[in-house]
């Protein structure tokens, strides 16, 4: 995948039940969730949008991942141009390497690591000659808005910027909660940082895109998740809504201010 580097290009859900996640998400989301795995080695499921593209994949908890402190959760690849040098700077920068780079043929070659405060994420050099288009502001399933919730900020800024050199080029007072500051990556807003709140969990949050952000939230409990904020409006003219899966894992959805 050609894509800049430091953008994101994949998103992946760790779920101990797949066919329950599908349930969950095809209905809350619009996606289609493929029913059954990619391969007879590994329990891995794409997730289509409505257009037809992908926005990332589902992959299966075993039994072995949570005994090494996996847990459910999503996570986010960021495209690099070199895995095993970027696997570098992220040691060099504070960070940790959790699963050093490996091939899989015909997708990539990938890296698990995680920033200086443990957040985990993936990084990747796709072998697709086409750019992904899993994060894609407007596009309708596509991530909207990558969000790190972190408890140090200003170290969190800072090895993102020294390892796949994002930089901040703006900023909106929250208040009490510190400094909602704006990620630019290879000339692109991609998202934002914020300072993790007593009631809330480190990590990344990432924001997919449905048609109704009111339909949405409603969905949400029908499936067996749960609101935990909004729907509430954003500057541009969008409303969100924070939310849990039917798993308990936190998740965001956008759509359409009322105009």
């Amino acid at each position: 995948m050609p894509n800049p580097e430091g953008t994101p290009i994949w998103y992946e859900l760790i779920t101990a039940d797949p066919l329950a996640s599908k349930k969950f998400y095809d209905h809350v989301i619009g996606w289609t969730i493929d029913p059954d795995p990619m391969s007879p080695e590994m329990d891995y499921r794409g997730i289509a949008t409505s257009d037809g593209g992908q926005v990332g994949g589902v992959m299966r908890l075993s039994d072995d991942m949570a005994a090494n402190g996996g847990k459910p959760t999503w996570l986010f690849y960021i495209g690099v141009d070199d895995v095993d040098a970027s696997a570098e700077k992220v040691k060099a920068n504070g960070g940790a390497v959790h699963m050093p780079a490996w091939d899989i043929p015909g997708v990539g070659r990938i890296a698990m690591v995680a920033d200086p405060q443990g957040i985990p994420f993936y990084i990747m050099r796709g072998a697709s000659d086409q750019n992904s288009t899993a994060w894609d502001r407007m596009g309708m399933g596509k991530c909207n808005w990558n969000e790190l919730n972190t408890p140090d900020q200003a170290s969190a800024n800072k090895f993102y910027a020294d390892t796949f050199g994002w930089t901040y080029p703006d900023k909106m007072s929250m208040g009490e909660m510190g400094d909602y500051i704006f990620i630019d990556a290879a000339g692109q807003t991609i998202g934002a940082t914020m300072t993790v709140q007593p009631h809330d969990s480190a990590g990344w949050r990432f924001y997919f895109r449905t048609p109704d952000i009111e339909d949405t939230a409603k969905k949400v409990g029908e499936a067996g998740g749960t609101v935990l904020a909004g729907p509430m409006d954003v500057p541009g003219g969008d409303r969100i809504i924070v939310a849990t899966d039917s798993h308990g894992v936190v998740f965001g959805a956008v759509g359409p201010g009322n105009q």
